[in-house]
């Protein structure tokens, strides 16, 4: 009698049976990650999984060769794509018939809406283009633990498609508070000129806007540092990916009680998730304000779970107000001057001092 298995993961499962290079690390360079022949989407892949995923999501990187294509696709999972290198257009065809196209390129950011039949074309004819995508496929391969149901489902999501604006670089501006403000679209063109708006008390004269794409659970937002600042920390569950956009810098992270900070250095390319309950602050050193783009599940408009509840309400309020995040005059004393050495290390200047005390 056959052994019978127990703790199975099927997106584990699934992933090895995908036959492509399988990464996990705290974070990578992903215009620099090795890929290899992805049969199911006729494309070179490799899954980029970070340490601090956590249950949900996952992101792979794709590559299309010049004047390539993928494979048509079609799946029952949330996909979120931002572009790292090269041109192309993605076609998605609606529960109408109807196919919408758009063209996109570097730091372009969009939304597959669920379950809608879908291919991408890379249209340069001379160089390739590469994407990262996050998904949410590993809650629903768990949930389900059926290909067929995931990636042959013929039920359509009416509602999922938007206004056909959407597809077009256009949106809807939707006004709440500062660092709720949301933009609904299913396309961003291009992510390092989008417009911002102010967030005070996240720190240093920073800047925010969340996304609502594809009317979908995932969540995106961008946020923003001026030259010569950081943001404070603060901290939230697992499963937030951080995609520099522009600029660079360093992000140090801790738990609670540990003596020591990691570090890990960024540019556009990078990705990194801070792991569950694990504080983290962001550094811009760069002579231009550096932008970055956040991925997770569930959202501002659909949060999903109590915990991403917490954490839109909480994100900028004090701990000490029984929120996350840490006040300037709070945080670790070590913290500004590793600041400012990194600072004179590329030739710049601290514009810290409205927001924070001996700044040199």
């Amino acid at each position: 009698m056959a052994e019978t298995r127990l703790l199975i993961d099927p997106y584990a499962d699934w992933v090895k049976e995908e036959g492509i290079p399988v990464y996990e690390e705290f974070g990578f360079d992903l215009l620099r990650m090795d890929l290899k022949p992805w049969a199911r989407m006729g494309a070179n892949g490799a899954f980029a999984l970070v340490s601090g995923r956590g249950d949900y999501l996952d992101t792979f990187v794709l590559e299309i060769p010049a004047g390539g294509s993928t494979e048509p696709q079609r799946h029952l999972f949330e996909e979120v794509v931002y572009v790292l290198d090269g041109h192309g257009s993605t076609t998605i065809e609606g529960s109408d018939g109807v196919k919408r196209s758009f063209e996109w390129g570097p730091k372009s950011l969009f939304a597959i809406p669920l379950n809608s039949k879908y291919r991408h074309f890379n249209t340069s004819g001379t160089k390739p283009s590469r994407f990262v995508s996050t998904t949410n496929l590993p809650m629903i391969m768990k949930l389900f633990h059926d290909y067929d149901f995931i990636f042959n489902n013929p039920y359509n999501f009416v509602g999922r498609m938007g206004d056909n604006k959407y597809f077009e670089g256009e949106g809807e501006f939707i006004p709440h508070r500062p660092g709720r403000h949301m933009w609904e679209t299913n396309f961003v063109p291009d992510l390092s000129t989008f417009e911002l708006k102010e967030w005070k008390d996240r720190g240093a004269g920073g800047s925010n806007i969340m996304f609502a794409l594809a009317q979908g659970t995932m969540h995106a937002h961008m946020s923003e540092m001026p030259v010569g600042t950081y943001k404070k920390g603060h901290r939230h569950g697992a499963d937030f990916h951080i995609f520099p956009v522009t600029g660079h810098g360093y992000s140090i992270l801790w738990f609670e009680g540990d003596k020591d900070f990691k570090r890990f250095d960024w540019q556009h390319g990078s990705v990194y998730a801070p792991e569950d309950m694990m504080f983290h602050q962001h550094f811009n050193t760069s002579p231009e304000p550096a932008r970055y783009l956040a991925v997770a599940f569930g959202g501002l408009r659909y949060p999903f779970s109590q915990d991403k509840v917490k954490v839109f309400l909480g994100m900028d309020v004090s701990l000490k107000n029984g929120g996350k995040q840490i006040e300037y005059e709070d945080q670790d004393p070590r913290i500004h001057p590793m600041y400012l050495e990194e600072l004179t290390k590329h030739g710049a200047q601290a514009r810290m001092n409205d927001f924070i005390t001996n700044n040199r």
